[in-house]
This record gives structure tokens, C-alpha cells and sequence, in this order.
């Protein structure tokens, strides 16, 4: 049976598992819930990894409210929360030791390195900045 939170179809990858919580949230609100299915997968993991971040039950419970809000009012995307560029998103893919350590960065720390990465204009610079931040990230640094 499809959940319909979680759609997939054949060949595409599961979503993000919503957490139970979330769930509840949506499954009270309609409109939101049917907002929440048009919204990509990628934005769909952004909310939950935003609310997932939350380290006190409080502020957890609030973002839950929070992005019910924002989805409702038709935003996509979780406010303040740093989207990882394609680019950015492939080098930290092909690099394994960099990948783990941006999954324990602040969002503070990941806005850092975007903002950074995209200062430049040039794509021949950017580019080796890409490859610079994936090298300080595998070295342990958290900030450019």
C-alpha cells in the first residue's frame, strides 16, 4: 500500500521517512497536507531535516507548527535553512570523508560554505572552490 505522505512510484527513490510527529501535523490539515505532496522530495527533505535539527522537544514542536504555516502560505522551502547547490551536492557525494562531516555542520556553518562557494562569479573558480571546501571538510575544518 502507497502512503500518501510518501509516494513512490516505480524507479523512484523512497522519500525521506516523515517522522511520526509530522505526520500527525499534516494528516489534521488538509489543504497543508495536500500542499505537502505537490512539494519535491528534495524540498520535503528539507523541512524534515530542519525540523529534525531541533535539539529541544519545544523548538521541534514549534517548527512542526511553523512549517505547517509556512507550507499552507505556500512556501516550499523551509526558511533560513541552507539549500546545498547541485554542484556542491555532487563533490559532497563523490566524497565520502566530506559528506560526513557536512551532515554534522551547523546550518550556520553550511551557509558559510555556500556563501563562500558562491561569492565568485567565475565557474572555473567556483569550481575549485567546490573542490577546496570538499578538501577543508575531509580534513575535519567547519568553516571556510
Amino acid at each position: 500500500m502507497m502512503n500518501k505522505l510518501n509516494p513512490k512510484s516505480a524507479g523512484e527513490k523512497a522519500d525521506t521517512k516523515v517522522p511520526t510527529d509530522l505526520r500527525k501535523a499534516l494528516a489534521v490539515a488538509p489543504l497543508v497536507e495536500a500542499k505537502w505532496r505537490d512539494i519535491t522530495p528534495i524540498a520535503r527533505r528539507d523541512f524534515i531535516s530542519w525540523i529534525d535539527s531541533a535539539k529541544q522537544p519545544e523548538t521541534r514542536k514549534r517548527r512542526i507548527g511553523t512549517a505547517c504555516d509556512m507550507i499552507a502560505g505556500g512556501q516550499r522551502r523551509p526558511c533560513c535553512y541552507a539549500i546545498v547547490p547541485l554542484d556542491l551536492h555532487k563533490a559532497l557525494k563523490a566524497t565520502p570523508r566530506a559528506k560526513a562531516q557536512w551532515s554534522v555542520l551547523t546550518p550556520t556553518a553550511r551557509r558559510d560554505f555556500i556563501s563562500w562557494i558562491e561569492s565568485v562569479k567565475d565557474r572555473e573558480t567556483r569550481g575549485l572552490r567546490i573542490g577546496k571546501a570538499c578538501e577543508m571538510l575531509a580534513a575535519g575544518k567547519q568553516h571556510p
